[in-house]
């Protein structure tokens, strides 16, 4: 894949960006010249080369960019966490030492409303989901980022998650005590507390090991997560829970943008947009696919029954509830999310 760095840079890099300072108010301008007199533009995920975020990048931002640009810009897109984890990588967006990324929701921690974008059960499908994060729910969601000195592109899809174990679940009694690693986000603890689950907080990248040891039982991300980072090797079944949709988004650093003449900034907002729309696409189209892909590798995908599910509903009402009551934007983010249904 062009451009794509070795495992070791990426390694040299991850350290360095350890040591950056986290404070965005402290930052430079990141407009930096290769040898070549070109701009260049980093773009840190941990995705996987063959997941659709990956592939959007490449074939439509970093085409369009660099094309409509006549290559003052060289995109360098640096997948699988070659420059460190999710926390570090957007991070280094924040201050200026990598110019763009595409991230998840783990800045919830530092604002909350960044975190209602994955309450539980609150998005119905893919449709409602895009719609929301397209229009109001978008906006909403890119204001609370702005803070941090980044400028959100666009929202992508990462997709609906669902549980995977090593053995069957299927009720709540099954879910009480499971191993199950999530992410250390409030959010999602929350809800492992509501599942009664036993969690087990972890970053991804240490997640196949902790599998494959027996460590934990069970794991959740989206389908396409679950097949590109090949857990599926090391579980036997996953359950459609579906009980939180993830979005990613394209984060660029609001120095670095600002610091560009204007026809380059709207060709990097106008490619973006091309970019995630085009990852919505792959991302629902690959579902069906790829849970076939997870079948046919002897995996059992469990579907909720009514009843388990409407448990499930009903477990997490407190988490809604406390939103709703005790901020000052609870009330008017529901309204959005209901809004696009």
């Amino acid at each position: 894949m062009k451009k794509l760095k070795f495992a070791v840079l990426g390694t040299v890099m991850a350290s360095l960006l350890v040591g950056c300072s986290q404070n965005s108010n402290s930052s430079e301008s990141v407009a930096t010249s290769g040898e070549s007199g070109e701009l260049k533009l980093k773009v840190a995920h941990y995705y996987a080369e063959t997941h659709p975020q990956h592939i959007a990048l490449v074939e439509k931002f970093e085409k369009t960019v660099e094309e409509k640009t006549n290559g003052a810009i060289d995109v360098e897109i640096y997948p699988s966490s070659q420059l460190g984890d999710e926390e570090q990588y957007t991070n280094g967006v924040r201050n200026g030492t990598i110019e763009m990324s595409v991230s998840g929701m783990g800045m919830q921690n530092a604002e909350p409303k960044i975190g209602a974008m994955e309450l539980p059960f609150i998005f119905e499908d893919f449709d409602h989901a895009k719609a929301a994060f397209e229009g109001d729910v978008g906006t909403f969601l890119g204001d609370a980022f702005s803070q941090f000195g980044v400028e959100t592109l666009a929202v992508t899809a990462n997709g609906f998650r669902v549980i995977s174990s090593n053995r069957e679940v299927s009720s709540m009694d099954d879910l009480k005590g499971l191993r199950l690693r999530l992410p250390n986000m409030d959010t999602y603890l929350k809800f492992g507390d509501a599942m009664k689950v036993s969690i087990q907080p972890m970053g991804l990248s240490e997640v196949f090991t902790a599998l494959e040891q027996k460590v934990i039982d069970g794991q959740e991300n989206p389908y396409a997560t679950l097949k590109e980072s090949g857990f599926y090797e090391v579980q036997s079944h996953v359950l459609e829970s579906n009980h939180m949709f993830s979005p990613n988004v394209y984060l660029i650093n609001q120095k670095f943008i600002d610091s560009l003449p204007e026809d380059q900034q709207t060709i990097i907002r106008d490619a973006a947009k091309e970019a995630a729309a085009y990852e919505w696409d792959l991302l629902t189209q690959s579902v069906d696919e790829t849970k076939q892909f997870l079948a046919d590798h002897g995996i059992e995908i469990v579907v909720p029954s009514d009843s388990f599910k409407a448990e499930m509903v009903e477990a997490v009402k407190p988490i809604h509830d406390n939103v709703i009551n005790n901020t000052d934007w609870g009330k008017e983010y529901f309204e959005l999310v209901e809004k696009y249904k």
